[in-house]
């Protein structure tokens, strides 16, 4: 599975590095949206500035929003597959929660001037880093 992230984005970034951590099972790999990466895989997804939505891509899907970070949090150890239970709220009440989110993360959690780079030691979870 791959996730894709805003790169320059405070809060995105804590969130791959919050996945990583609980990922034990080592099922995730991560390029941000703003990789050569993104926009030979996603296409015009990745040329939306600034970035509006997480996308998970599982088995050939694309997913965006709430239903990829709910989809990400059932692979995570610990209680986190306990959020699955959100599905059963439709996706554009969650949706508009999760865009309210994105809408006002640069100010919340701010946002740097190139992408983050993992460390040396997790350089193979990422695609073109």
């Amino acid at each position: 599975m791959i996730v894709f992230f805003d790169g320059v984005c405070n809060l995105c970034t804590k969130s791959v590095q919050f996945i990583i951590e609980r990922d034990k099972k080592k099922v995730f790999q991560f390029s941000s949206l703003q990789s050569a990466y993104a926009k030979r895989t996603l296409g015009f997804e990745a040329t939306l500035q600034p970035p509006q939505s997480l996308l998970l891509v599982k088995e050939n899907k694309v997913y965006s929003k709430s239903t990829a970070a709910l989809l990400i949090a059932k692979e995570l150890k610990g209680a986190w597959p306990l959020l699955t239970i959100f599905f059963i709220i439709p996706p554009f009440i969650r949706n508009y929660v999760y865009d309210w989110i994105a809408k006002n993360r640069y100010a919340w959690f701010g946002k740097t001037d190139q992408c983050w780079l993992p460390d040396p030691t997790l350089h193979q979870l990422f695609l073109e880093a």
